[in-house]
């Protein structure tokens, strides 16, 4: 529970006020419940003839109680909703923003699945069965005892008797509130497992399509559906369950106290028409929460465990904050020594050292699965767990916080994702530029047709499903360029535009000299590579060759073969 304390706390940070007077005006209908019950006894005791008060007093006190109900009730309902609204608002937008403080390998190694249903399903059950039952917990506890308080006025005897017979009910909780936790547990664990493939298969609907795979598709979510329906059966039975036992001791409590209560009548014990009355009008807020509250506990407890679950998920893989460092690199990235691979047994790296200077421009090559892709993500600090070093002037890139990182480095890669937003709010990544700054990265970056053409007002749709690949990528080149860091990585990135699109982008990366750019390329043109101050060749996750062009060329080793074949397959 303890990891679990500042998402609880984001329930009432800010929100005392109306969590306060929906608190007070729920305490007091409850009083004004029970002072209803005593209006019934006086009346029926006065038409029998042996009331202590006037009619008129009577309906004096009758009317007070009408009009305090009616002014704490509207209370309730100005005061309720607003806290539900301010707590789960707070929640949800605390628990992304602690989301988004992971490290970028969180989203590698965790299910987005995971998270869609913490903000979605369980924060509906989190706000129905704990934010919403609280009101009524408090309500029906105090009128449990405060109806409770009233018998043992009038009868002490009849009183205990209903005591010793509440005790069933709470046994009923005891046993069964666990098992209610666990069903929802698992409804939960269904839910991202059913949210996860869903998103995959709408994600992947061009594969399906292309390779026939429809029915396959369909069985996969039909195996998945019916899954989370069955988790949520067993959870809808238990708590069925759980309310069943609740409420059948509950009836037998009241019978019991029925049966108790006629034979004192019967036996002359002092019991008035009014009293006799007042019991049975006690009893049902004695019964009722008897009948409930093992359900509102159970859901209750079942809810703080999404919490705490959403709590341990948010903790994981949580990059350290690392020191500040300077928004300028000075000398250089160094990486000494560096080894890394996803598997232990499988390195990807294996002894880099490389030294890139500030200022200078460097072209990465090398064949399928040499590494390449794998050393920009760590330059990005995305794995941390590799050997060797990375030094941004001289600072392990472990010990820098991930805001100064960011703020020094951006990087441009080959899959591109896009909001459903404008293009201008992708460039700009809705954030507030200078229009001029903003016109010049479009056009270095290729966009002038397209915003002639659609404006920079034109919605890209899902994922950017109204624009080509090639103006995708583009939209992720205008963004690096708009955000001016000191240090740029590209990985790809102009592999789905045309030839003289892709040469006019690389010669306007080349030509910013005030920055760092480090660009992983498979397209080999001689009049650009001559461009770089140097060219790094990888080769089965080691550096092979390093050097400029006509060095490289002239040691006929793997970059002249990579080279030649290009020009060949050109």
């Amino acid at each position: 529970m303890k990891q679990s304390k500042p998402l609880l706390r984001q329930f009432y940070r800010g929100n005392l006020g109306w969590f306060a007077a929906a608190l007070a005006a729920t305490l007091v209908l409850g009083v004004i419940n029970l002072l209803i019950s005593w209006l019934l006894q006086v009346i029926v005791d006065a038409a029998a003839g042996s009331a202590g008060m006037d009619l008129g007093s009577i309906a004096l006190c009758a009317l007070g109680t009408f009009l305090g109900f009616v002014a704490f009730f509207v209370l309730l309902r100005i005061a309720y909703p607003r806290f539900l609204r301010k707590a789960m608002t707070q929640y949800k937008e605390y628990a992304f923003r602690a989301l988004t403080a992971k490290g970028l390998n969180a989203f590698s190694r965790e299910s987005s699945g995971r998270y869609i249903s913490a903000l979605t399903n369980d924060a509906t059950v989190i706000e129905t069965d704990y934010l919403g039952k609280i009101f009524t917990l408090v309500q029906e506890t105090l009128m449990f005892f405060g109806s409770l308080a009233m018998m043992l006025w009038y009868s002490p005897l009849l009183t205990g008797v209903a005591v010793l017979l509440s005790i069933l009910p709470v046994l009923a909780s005891v046993v069964t509130g666990g098992k209610l936790a666990a069903a929802e547990q698992q409804v939960s664990a269904r839910n991202e497992r059913f949210v996860a493939t869903v998103k995959d298969l709408l994600t992947g609907f061009p594969v399906i399509k292309s390779f026939r795979a429809e029915a396959q598709a369909q069985n996969l979510f039909l195996r998945e559906n019916q899954s989370v329906e069955q988790s949520k059966f067993r959870r809808k039975a238990t708590a069925k369950t759980v309310e069943l036992l609740g409420a059948s001791a509950g009836v037998l409590a009241q019978l019991g106290v029925f049966l108790f209560g006629a034979w004192l009548a019967v036996s002359g014990r002092g019991l008035t028409p009014g009293t006799v009355l007042l019991f049975l009008q006690l009893m049902n807020f004695v019964i009722q929460p008897i009948g409930e509250v093992p359900a509102i506990l159970a859901g209750r407890k079942a809810a703080l465990s999404l919490i705490d679950k959403l709590s341990a998920s948010l903790q994981e893989n949580v990059r350290a904050q690392g020191e500040a460092i300077p928004t300028q690199l000075e000398s250089g990235i160094e990486v000494r020594d560096l080894s890394f691979g996803y598997e232990e047994a499988a390195p990807v790296l294996r002894h880099v050292n490389l030294n890139f200077q500030a200022g200078k421009s460097y072209a990465i090559v090398g064949g399928s699965g040499s590494g390449k892709t794998t050393l920009l993500n760590l330059l990005t600090g995305s794995f941390d767990g590799y050997d060797g070093q990375i030094l941004y002037d001289g600072r392990e890139l472990r010990q820098i916080s991930a805001d100064s990182l960011f703020s020094l480095l951006t990087l441009v890669q080959q899959n591109v994702f896009v909001f459903n937003d404008t293009i201008q709010n992708n460039v700009t990544m809705f954030r507030d530029f200078p229009r001029d700054q903003v016109e010049r990265a479009m056009a270095q970056a290729g966009l002038s047709h397209l915003i002639a053409t659609r404006g920079a007002d034109y919605v890209c749709g899902e994922n950017g499903g109204g624009l080509s690949g090639g103006e995708k990528q583009r939209v992720s080149i205008a963004r690096a360029l708009l955000q001016g860091s000191p240090v740029l990585l590209m990985d790809e990135a102009t592999s789905a535009l045309d030839a003289a699109t892709a040469f006019s982008v690389t010669n306007t990366v080349l030509d910013l000299h005030d920055m760092t750019r480090i660009v992983v390329t498979h397209r080999l043109e001689e009049p650009l590579l001559r461009r770089y101050d140097e060219i790094l060749v990888l080769g089965g996750g080691t550096v092979t060759e390093r050097g400029a062009f006509d060095q490289l060329m002239e040691k006929k080793g793997l970059f002249f073969a990579l080279y030649t074949l290009a020009q060949n397959q050109g």
